[in-house]
């Protein structure tokens, strides 16, 4: 089994005190007994910010047997292909729950205007295309975004 592996999960374990830390943990352990673990670019890009050495993120990756996997064309078409959905259809003054997707407004105190968002970025697009196309599955706690627009990939979460 080939299991691929977005960044909060990697995070639980290597930031001190996360309240996931021990699930992700167990979550990462169970996996790699049972396969290989992979990641995209945008998650050793994302992990790179926490890493004062390239040696010291490649050091982390040998240790945990996690190995970069390069995202080709079919990936990077499906996630674009997604994305341009998502944003076609998304409404830019609701917010979107993490958990559920259910969409939500939200109201300034202040002033009580309506508080507009960012659009998910695209990396979360390319993580999900890349797992789905490298692996068996993808261990996250992104639950929302994964459960919305990629319900064809089998997503694991630590929660």
């Amino acid at each position: 089994m080939i299991t691929a592996v977005d960044t909060n999960i990697i995070l639980d374990i290597l930031i001190p005190d996360e309240p996931f830390g021990e699930s992700s943990k167990v979550l990462l352990d169970r996996h790699l007994s049972e396969g290989k673990l992979i990641l995209c670019e945008v998650v050793f890009a994302e992990l790179a910010a926490h890493f004062s050495s390239e040696a010291d993120l490649k050091a982390l990756l040998a240790e945990t047997g996690m190995r970069l996997v390069y995202s080709n064309e079919k990936s990077l078409y499906i996630a674009g292909t997604r994305w341009a959905t998502y944003n076609r259809k998304i409404n830019k003054n609701q917010f979107t729950c993490g958990n559920c997707s259910s969409g939500f407004e939200v109201v300034c105190p202040e002033c009580m205007a309506t508080v507009t968002k960012r659009l998910h970025v695209l990396a979360d697009f390319l993580i999900g295309a890349h797992a789905l196309v490298h692996a068996d599955c993808m261990l996250s706690r992104d639950l929302g975004i994964y459960r919305v627009h990629f319900r064809d990939l089998k997503v694991v979460s630590s929660v």
